[in-house]
C-alpha cells in the first residue's frame, strides 16, 4: 500500500526480499543496506527478540541514514522500553506503533495503528501512515504506551474468541442453528468481534483463514497477563483466557487463531 500510494520504497525481509517486495519497491540486500537509505525504517516483526535484534545491529551501525524507526510489532511494554533506550542512545527516534485489522485490513490499507511516540514525528508521517491505515491514533508520547493499547486489544479480542466458542458450542448442544445464533448475538448484547467477523466468515464457512497464528495470539496475551501481574491490576480472567490459548497453541500447533473453536468444542475430534 506505501508502494502503490508512490512512497519511494526500499524494502528488506530476512525470509526472502525479491519474491515478497511489491512491484514498485526496491528490493535491499541487507538491513545495512537499508540502513544507509532509508530515513525512515518500519519494522514488522514477530517478537520483542526479533526487535532486540535488529534494533542492536542498527545501534552499531556507523553508516546509517535512519533517524526515526517505527517499530509495527507487538513485543510488549518492557521490550519497546529496551528498544527506545538502545536506539535512543544511538540517536535514533523510536516509535512504539503497533497495529490490528488483521490480514484483510492490512490488505485493504485501512488497519489501526497505535502510535506511541513524538505527536511531531507523527505529524510529519501522516501521509506515509495513512497509506496503509484508515485508524491512526495517537495514543501518547512514550514507547511502551502503543503495546499497552495493542496487548489490552488483542486480550479482549481473544477472550471474545474463546467467550463465544463456549457459547456456541452450548447452543449447538440445545439444538440451536450456529446461524440463528450468530443472527440473534449481532443485534444483542452479546454481539462482539468474534460473532460479528470470525465466526459467519471464517468458522461456520468451514475456512479458518483469518490469517493470524494460534501462537502469535497466545504470546500477546501471555504478554498481557504478564504486564497486568506486573502492573498489579486484575488478571483472574486474563489467567484463565492465556491458559486455553497456551493450551490450544499446543495442540493445534502452526495453526490459525479461529482453530480455538475447535479446540474448545472437540469438533476437530468429529471430523
Amino acid at each position: 500500500n506505501m508502494a502503490a500510494a508512490g512512497f519511494d520504497l526500499l524494502v528488506y525481509d530476512k525470509a526472502g526480499t525479491a519474491e515478497r517486495a511489491p512491484d514498485d519497491a526496491k528490493p535491499a540486500v541487507t538491513l545495512a543496506e537499508l540502513a544507509a537509505n532509508a530515513e525512515t525504517l518500519f519494522l514488522s516483526l514477530p517478537d520483542g527478540a526479533a526487535t532486540l535484534a535488529v534494533a542492536g545491529e542498527l545501534a552499531a551501525m556507523k553508516d546509517r541514514a535512519t533517524t526515526v524507526v517505527g517499530d509495527l510489532s507487538t513485543i510488549g511494554p518492557r521490550a519497546a522500553k529496551e528498544v527506545d533506550g538502545l536506539l535512543g542512545k544511538a540517536g535514533v527516534t523510536y516509535v512504539d506503533a503497533p497495529v490490528s485489522g488483521g490480514q484483510s485490513g492490512a490488505r485493504a490499507g485501512t488497519i489501526t495503528v497505535m502510535w506511541a511516540g513524538p505527536k511531531d514525528v507523527l505529524d510529519t508521517h501522516r501521509e506515509v501512515m495513512e497509506s496503509f491505515s484508515k485508524n491512526l491514533f495517537h495514543v501518547g508520547p512514550n514507547p511502551g504506551q502503543g503495546q499497552a493499547m495493542k496487548l489490552l486489544n488483542n486480550f479482549l479480542s481473544g477472550t471474545a474468541m474463546v467467550a463465544t466458542s463456549e457459547a456456541m458450542a452450548f447452543g449447538l448442544s440445545q439444538g440451536l442453528e450456529m446461524e440463528t445464533m450468530l443472527d440473534v448475538v449481532n443485534v444483542s448484547t452479546g454481539r462482539n468481534s468474534a460473532t460479528s467477523d470470525k465466526f459467519p466468515n471464517r468458522i461456520a464457512t468451514g475456512t479458518y483463514d483469518a490469517g493470524f497464528k494460534t501462537t502469535l495470539l497466545t504470546k500477546d496475551i501471555s504478554l498481557f497477563l504478564e504486564n497486568a501481574r506486573a502492573a498489579g491490576t486484575p488478571s483472574a480472567v486474563a489467567g484463565t483466557v492465556a491458559d486455553l490459548w497456551r493450551r490450544c497453541d499446543e495442540a493445534m500447533p502452526d495453526s490459525d487463531f479461529t482453530r480455538i473453536y475447535e479446540f474448545l468444542s472437540g469438533r476437530e475430534q468429529d471430523q
